[in-house]
Formats: C-alpha cells, structure tokens, sequence
C-alpha cells in the first residue's frame, strides 16, 4: 500500500453571525484551492468540513509530516477565505491567523495541526475529530479511555494484538518540554499529569509492540501564542482503528460522556463537550455548549471519498440531553467558579487589563 501522511489542519477565519458556524462561500473558496492543489498533484485526495466557525482541511499527500508546501497550501487557503469573510462582514475575519504572512510551517502561527504518516493497511479507518468552543485538553480524557481504559476499550483485555498497550507522548504546554509514558504499567504516573489538561496535553499515541502511530492531536493554545486571548482553541485530533488499534466503536465511546472542558464563551468557562452531527455543530446558547464532530474515513490508496459523518447516530441522543442538563447547572453559576475558569487559567484572557485598573486600589492588611 506504502506510506501516506493525513494532515488535518484548521482555522477560524471567520463566523456567520457570531462564532456559531462558517459561511458557505468560505468552504467553497477551501475546496476550488484544495481541488487546484490536487490537480496539481500536490494532494493525493482532501475533504473538507467546519464544525462551528472551524474551517478544517483534511489532506492526503506523500510529501511528510510538517512538509513546507502543505502548510503553505493551508495557509494561503485560509488567507484567501479571510478575504471572504472580510467581504462578507463576519465576525473574527482571520482571527486565527496570527501572522502577517507564511514563515515556513503554520505551527506557531495560530491554526491547529494534527498529522501523521503511516504504512496503509489493507482496510485503513481514520477517524478524525473536531472541537469548538474548547481548549486542545479536551482529547486527554477521551485518549486516555481509548488506548488505557479496559472499561472502555475491551480490546485492551480480549485482543492479543493490544494487550501490551500504548505509549503517550504527554506535553508540559507552560513549560515547553515533553514527556513518554508507557501504559497500563506507568497508567498512575501519567494520569497525575493528563488529568490537568489546561497545563498537560496528550500529543499522540504510539502502539508499544512496534512504535506505529495510532493517534495524534494538535497542540496549539492559542492564548500561549499570542500571549492574550485570541480566541478558543479548538482543536483537532486523528484517530486510526481496528487491527491493533481501538475498534471504531471504542474509539467514539468516549464521547457518549460529555466530560467538562474549558473554552465556551470568550474561552473562559467549563462546559460539556456535546457530540453532535456535522449539521449540529453550531453553537449558539452563550457560544456553546462546546461541541465535537466526529468524521470517519475509509482511506483507500491515500483516497478519501468514502467518509461518514461518526455521531450522526441517535445512541448519543442521551449524551446531548445530558450536555444539555450540565450546561444548565454551569451557566447558573454565572461569572463565578466552577463555571468561570480558576482564577489562574483567567491569566490569558482579557481579565488582566481589569486587574491592572484595580491595582493602584489595593491596601495592605
């Protein structure tokens, strides 16, 4: 089959009224630049989707991970969707964006990116991930249950193939540096840290018994880079499944519990992540709840033509209702914690000029 890299990168560009979807003719603009790029030859094949006011590229191309000409393609394709959302008056045009031109890879640069390069297998399901309204953390909890958690993932116990487990690779973000861990033996050791997912993030799973790539997630806080608020993170994740790798159907379970994250409204409060349809990934009440699709592809000799739309299934019906019923409890909370973020986390936001303001009213006690 040979090798292919998956690149998933995205960006918020622009919102149709407010941040609750992306405009049309910005996904037009998205799919003439891919498909010219294809023609080019410089893709193999390439899907594209929104989840909220997310414009998310899926790419497949034989020229590596963290190749210039790929990010240079997503990169102008999301200048030339700006434009649009310039023209069209939407709000946040190229919020994302946080450079005046292309420096050589859009890490750093404020869209988010997940990408991995694998040997095709004879039967070859992926199933990429999208949030809105949430911090890059939002994968921990889901990532641990799927390659850690036997209660979640029953071919961790039943299936040979697993049974020795997977390695994390898990990233300090305040701190810059990284750490492995190899589970379930080192499972305790871990969980101190992912378990704090606004400071530790899981960054991608490997199979133990031969090193493959079995998940990657993007990294990027945006808050970090730009050293203010600029946005909500929402990040995008890449799952492989079956043959060794979680079932498919292990790795959406975790999402049948809408765990709480940060982000939501001016991405500073807890909320649930709701999983949702691709047509439902529109936010709206107080700019959320946080919302994540699930795209589930068939990649064939680098093709991604079959595709499925993963949570449009009524099994997680209760799900919703249940997000629905947390983020009732969390908004009555109103501007105080647990709803609100802990006071630390407020650091990147625009709460800070507040502080500033009050400072010279302060007395000693």
């Amino acid at each position: 089959m040979g090798k292919i890299t998956l690149s998933v990168i995205k960006a918020d560009i622009g919102g149709l009224v407010g941040h609750s979807a992306s405009h049309p003719d910005i996904v037009a603009t998205a799919v003439a630049a891919l498909e010219k790029a294809k023609k080019a030859g410089l893709l193999v094949d390439f899907h594209v989707f929104t989840c909220g006011d997310d414009l998310e590229l899926v790419m497949t191309h034989n020229h590596g991970t963290d190749a210039d000409k790929i990010h240079k393609l997503a990169w102008d394709t999301f200048v030339a969707g700006t434009e649009v959302a310039k023209k069209l008056h939407l709000y946040g045009a190229g919020q994302d964006l946080l450079a005046d031109a292309f420096s050589g890879n859009v890490k750093g640069m404020g869209p988010g990116v997940a990408e991995m390069t694998f040997e095709e297998r004879k039967s070859e399901p992926v199933i990429v991930f999208a949030g809105d309204k949430c911090a890059p953390g939002a994968w921990n909890l889901p990532l641990y249950k799927m390659f850690a958690d036997p209660f979640n993932t029953a071919g961790l116990v039943i299936d040979p193939s697993m049974h020795d487990g997977f390695k994390f690779e898990v990233l300090d973000i305040h701190r810059s540096r990284m750490i492995e861990f190899s589970c379930p033996e080192e499972l305790y050791d871990m969980l101190v840290f992912v378990g704090s997912p606004d400071h530790f993030l899981i960054r991608a799973v490997h199979r133990k018994n031969n090193g493959d790539i079995a998940a990657v997630s993007s990294t990027q806080k945006l808050a970090l880079i730009a050293g203010r608020y600029v946005g909500k993170d929402d990040p995008v994740c890449i799952v492989r499944c079956q043959s060794g790798l979680p079932a498919v159907g292990e790795a959406l379970e975790p999402f049948a519990f809408p765990h709480t994250v940060s982000g939501w409204m001016r991405g500073s409060h807890m909320g649930p992540l709701m999983p949702v349809s691709l047509k439902e990934a529109t936010p709206t009440r107080f700019d959320g709840p946080p919302r994540v699709v699930a795209v589930g592809f068939q990649v064939a000799d680098g093709g991604l033509a079959s595709w499925r739309d993963m949570f449009d299934d009524p099994s997680y019906d209760q799900a919703r209702k249940t997000a629905c019923q947390i983020g009732d409890y969390l908004r009555r909370h109103g501007p105080f914690e647990p709803h609100r973020l802990p006071f630390a986390e407020m650091e990147y936001t625009t709460m800070p000029g507040v502080m500033e303001k009050l400072e010279p009213r302060w007395k000693p006690i």
